[in-house]
């Protein structure tokens, strides 16, 4: 019997290549800012905190935190490419509220993404606007292409009786 070895035509370099732009097609629609990077254990392992304001709506930010797994408990887990689902969100007006063209079904619209493994797995960040409430709705969760997350977080803003201006 002949045993073969799989690894290179699974990941062949034409393969491999298109997981790659895959991966670059999906970066993330606006830019995270770190503001703490806290250790939480000898692994290497730390809790990230990023600031991310809404490209649509002024005056609103979102703090994001979310588990960076060290290389030691990568290897140990068995998953090199991949960090947890798990995150949390906190969204505040930090400014005169302005808002422009947002989505307003109740699919919202993605704020923010960020890949949590080399392909399957993002962080994202969606908006969804309440209008009978007059609320901003920040939903934070794992978007992942199989075995879906049911982790996550969420965060309002409201905007009753706040001076809030609506752009087109």
């Amino acid at each position: 019997m002949r045993l073969t070895n799989k690894f290179p035509t699974l990941f062949s370099q034409p393969l491999l290549a298109a997981m790659l732009l895959a991966g670059a097609s999906f970066s993330a629609s606006v830019q995270a800012d770190e503001v703490g990077d806290v250790n939480v254990d000898w692994m290497g392992g730390d809790i990230k905190i990023e600031a991310v304001e809404d490209p649509k709506v002024k005056g609103v930010t979102c703090h994001i935190s979310y588990f960076d797994r060290g290389l030691i408990d990568r290897v140990r887990n068995g998953e090199i490419f991949s960090d947890p689902s798990n995150s949390s969100i906190a969204c505040r007006q930090t400014g005169p509220i302005v808002i422009g063209d947002i989505e307003m079904d109740e699919g919202g619209e993605n704020v923010f993404s960020k890949r949590t493994s080399l392909v399957w797995k993002s962080l994202e960040v969606t908006r969804i606007y309440d209008e009978e409430r007059q609320t901003l709705i920040y939903l934070s969760h794992a978007s992942q292409v199989k075995d879906g997350s049911a982790k996550m977080a969420l965060s309002t803003v409201p905007l009753f009786g706040q001076d809030v201006t609506w752009e087109d």
